[in-house]
């Protein structure tokens, strides 16, 4: 898997943690091996442009997904073909804030969106309650199966 994370946000993560969940999220998925996934961490002006150009909403967000090549999960015995997933762009200071009212950790809710992003670049979403019950317990599970194996 091609993973690749920057940080531009000036917080502070583990960036090798990112990349190994993003890892396990995409094999979990049974995506090709040489799948290619970019993470990045913005400040809030940087996602609040994204968020109003993208969105057309106003302020910042915590995570948006920019798919590439609209891959779908695979299968055990066939995975989904090699290509480029996309992007995934997360903003700390607005998951800190979230967070801070979730009560758990800035990286806990981090690593939460980054799971939501990489569901939503493999075309999972939640306007629907049938699809945000399916998505939220894909997501959970992926997580913490990630999280325990840690």
């Amino acid at each position: 898997m091609g993973i690749e994370v920057n940080n531009e946000s000036g917080y502070e993560v583990d960036e090798a943690e990112f990349a190994a969940l993003a890892k396990f999220v995409m094999d979990e998925m049974h995506l090709h091996p040489r799948t290619e996934l970019s993470i990045l961490f913005v400040e809030v002006e940087p996602m609040t442009e994204l968020h109003v150009a993208w969105m057309d909403e106003p302020g910042p967000t915590d995570v948006l997904s920019f798919p590439m090549d609209e891959l779908r999960p695979g299968r055990v015995d066939d995975p989904a073909p090699e290509g480029l997933l996309g992007d995934v762009v997360l903003c700390p200071e607005v998951a800190a804030r979230q967070a801070a009212t979730s009560g758990h950790s800035t990286t806990e809710e981090l690593l939460l969106l980054t799971t939501h992003g990489i569901l939503h670049l493999l075309g999972y979403d939640h306007a629907e309650p049938e699809e945000e019950r399916e998505m939220f317990a894909l997501q959970r599970k992926l997580l913490l199966t990630f999280l325990a194996g840690r």
